[in-house]
């Protein structure tokens, strides 16, 4: 069954930009995210306390999962929703975030001691061609500039998520460490729509389901099959995962929203996948 986890985590992953399709134009986007952390926060509380979960143990263990939390969950998304709201394309910003394998193949050498095979390598170089290939059709339609920033700055929050709980917080139950990860995020977050327009939410039957989808499916199954990818996998390996999002949320609009996928963008699909192999296949 576990063998499954990463594709179960690619297909969820991917939904959160159809989530963001459906609710964000009836919020702001930090009010959105605000309102999504306070609701998933309710809910692991009343999971982790009725089924007597354990909390970490020295206040050190606390401090890193609460920043791991603010790297994915507060910098990440935040970035992913603002960029999307303001008119960067999710196709553009699926892109720019889908450097992290990347980058992360840069720094888990220096940072946590993992080394990248020159087949990791490869990998990591045709499924970046995949995903550029994927969402080159929309490239040309974007408006870059001042609404590239906050997409610039997701890839670094993943990112930094990603090596920072791997090198310090690897291992935490997911159900208490979800609450410690999602109270400083909904804090930071609070703290931003307090100082900037203030709370904007219309409540109607679409923001409804994509609120419900995205706390049920995204922050807890979504978020708890990364955990666990990262305690059992190598950054670089779990990173390699975020090429296939892109090329899924491409399937999941076509299937959803009648969106044509070009002959480029199916080759693209095809590299991407290619990639994540090479870099995932145990060295022979």
């Amino acid at each position: 069954m576990r063998r499954f986890y990463p594709l179960l985590f690619v297909f969820l992953w991917s939904t959160g930009f159809i989530g963001a399709k459906y609710g964000l134009p009836y919020a702001e986007p930090l009010s959105f995210l605000l309102t999504r952390y306070g609701l998933v926060i309710g809910l692991m509380l009343l999971i982790a306390l009725a089924s007597r979960a354990p909390w970490p143990d020295t206040p050190a263990q606390w401090l890193h999962i609460g920043v791991s939390g603010l790297l994915v969950h507060a910098v990440y998304l935040g970035g992913v929703f603002v960029a999307i709201k303001h008119g960067l394309p999710a196709g553009v910003t699926a892109l720019v975030v889908g450097m992290q394998p990347l980058l992360t193949g840069a720094l888990s050498g220096c940072l946590l001691g993992e080394r990248v095979s020159g087949r990791q390598w490869g990998g990591l170089a045709l499924g970046f061609v995949g995903v550029g290939l994927v969402v080159s059709g929309k490239v040309d339609e974007a408006a870059f500039g001042a609404m590239l920033w906050p997409a610039l700055i997701a890839l670094l929050g993943i990112t930094a998520g990603t090596l920072y709980q791997k090198r310090y917080c690897a291992r935490f139950d997911l159900r208490t460490g979800s609450v410690i990860q999602f109270v400083p995020s909904a804090l930071l977050t609070g703290v931003a729509v307090a100082a900037g327009d203030g709370y904007h939410v219309e409540w109607t039957g679409d923001f409804l389901f994509a609120l419900g989808w995205l706390v049920l499916v995204l922050s807890i199954g979504a978020i708890g099959l990364l955990n666990l990818l990262i305690r059992s996998g190598s950054a670089v390996n779990v990173a390699s995962l975020f090429y296939l999002t892109p090329p899924t949320t491409a399937l999941i609009a076509w299937a959803v929203f009648g969106e044509i996928l070009s002959s480029t963008a199916i080759v693209g699909m095809v590299l991407a996948v290619g990639g994540v192999w090479l870099v995932a296949r145990p060295a022979q």
